[in-house]
């Protein structure tokens, strides 16, 4: 298998070198490449990805592929394309049934899987406290990127989708934003997708589990388990048709506007980023400055857990590491225990500032001038929405189609989103990695507990 691997990359980088070869020379026309070898050049070099995603058997890089192929069929059959749209289509209907059961039961499990809470005192509240300020100013901070970037104007969407996006978010009055938060059927609020009130009646319902006697509540927090981990698989079953509706998404896009749209989604790419490295140096570094961490010892420690979630795309798959390096690097074992895998409910650092980025960017992809109050609402959509999701695959992806379909925006640019997701999640696990890290020292730090033992090492070197 490794030599088969081997010899696909070599012959890969050639295609590569004679593809860009011939596009280069026919550019500066040095020469005239007949077009049909420029395509075919082309294609030769996604059948060889393809040959590699065979042997690899990963979604992440089928994904990656299918970007790849659906952009070049887009431009190359731009017509036949534009017939492709009813796949990704097929695919939204198929995530919109995960939303409601898969809130409910993370959230409910969330909320009363936790009913020692109370005994465990001022840890839970400033644990719960920290996380609530943290992710709202990750929120903003993606509010104000995305404002300023502005990365998806430009974007010329089908007139259809962006008006009946724009007559259903234009209904909502400041009278009905109150009102509409709150449910009245919890059945119309699913069938309607109304997210936020579905993840109120969640909340509500979690509490209401964990003030009820043992017998009563282990029944309940067992069923919202068990459909939690339905939905995780059921998730897991869809996204293997993700490959499919990413190439028929980007082709029908690419078919119908043309290449200028990939311009914008790298734009959004840069801003996250940037977003990101804001986001660690006005707001983790200073967290760590105020409760006096060792930036440099902290951000040591950090290295390998991150490292983890930049290659795999997993917060989750990093959480085993993090737990060690938190506990070696002077945070008492039952804080790391408590406040690290409830960070990874509630403090979700890099996924809530993606959130909060790629929701505008859709209403400006659908050229939807969404008024302030309006963007305050979908935050708080998000903020609560956001909560409990962490183990489910491309989890941002389904929270942002439910807040889309909450406000009446389009789906049409979440799936161009999903060509360039893998490199986001990069980005995101990351950052939600080292953010539920340093909460877990901030609280060791908060009560008294934090040994450092950074500098008990360095003491013991001399």
């Amino acid at each position: 298998m490794k030599t088969f691997t081997r010899r696909i990359s070599f012959l890969f980088f050639i295609a590569l070198f004679l593809s860009i070869l011939f596009h280069l020379l026919t550019f500066y026309e040095v020469i005239n490449v007949p077009l049909v070898y420029l395509v075919i050049s082309r294609w030769l070099v996604i059948l060889l990805i393809i040959l590699y995603g065979w042997e690899k058997k990963s979604l992440t890089v089928w994904i990656l592929i299918s970007m790849l192929a659906g952009i070049e069929f887009g431009f190359d059959m731009p017509v036949f394309a534009q017939k492709f749209e009813i796949l990704s289509q097929i695919f939204l209907r198929l995530i919109k049934t995960i939303i409601a059961p898969l809130l409910f039961g993370t959230l409910v499990v969330g909320i009363a899987g936790h009913p020692n809470l109370k005994q465990v005192g001022r840890m839970g509240w400033k644990s719960i406290l920290y996380f609530e300020i943290i992710t709202t100013i990750a929120l903003f901070i993606g509010l104000a990127a995305i404002n300023i970037s502005r990365a998806g104007i430009g974007i010329h969407i089908p007139v259809d989708a962006a008006q009946e996006a724009i007559k259903i978010t234009v209904t909502q009055t400041f009278n009905d934003v109150i009102p509409h938060i709150f449910p009245e059927n919890i059945a119309k609020s699913i069938a309607e997708g109304n997210i936020l009130q579905v993840v109120i009646f969640s909340l509500l319902f979690g509490i209401a589990i964990a003030m009820v006697k043992e017998k009563y509540r282990r029944p309940m927090i067992v069923f919202a388990e068990a459909l939690s981990e339905v939905m995780f698989k059921f998730t897991r079953i869809i996204m293997y048709f993700a490959p499919v509706a990413v190439f028929a998404a980007l082709a029908y896009t690419v078919g119908h506007m043309g290449l200028s749209v990939m311009i914008s989604l790298l734009r959004l790419l840069g801003t996250l980023y940037v977003a990101l490295i804001f986001f660690i140096s006005a707001v983790l570094i200073p967290v760590c400055i105020i409760f006096r961490i060792p930036v440099k010892g902290f951000f040591k420690a950090i290295l390998e857990p991150a490292s983890i979630a930049f290659a795999t795309t997993s917060s989750e798959a990093a959480l085993p590491v993090a737990m060690t390096n938190m506990e070696l690097f002077g945070v008492p074992r039952k804080i790391v225990s408590f406040v690290l895998p409830l960070g990874y409910t509630f403090n979700l650092d890099g996924t809530t500032l993606y959130l909060s980025l790629a929701s505008i960017f859709v209403a400006q992809a659908a050229g939807i001038d969404m008024p302030l109050g309006t963007q305050l609402l979908m935050m708080l959509t998000l903020l609560l929405s956001s909560k409990g999701v962490a183990g489910v695959p491309r989890a941002a992806m389904v929270i942002l189609l439910g807040t889309a379909a909450s406000f009446g925006l389009p789906t049409l640019p979440i799936f161009m989103l999903l060509g360039i997701d893998a490199l986001m999640d990069m980005a995101r696990s990351t950052i939600n990695v080292v953010g539920n890290s340093l909460a877990s020292v901030v609280i060791a730090k908060w009560e008294g507990e934090f040994t450092n033992n950074l500098k008990q090492e360095m003491q013991s070197d001399q």
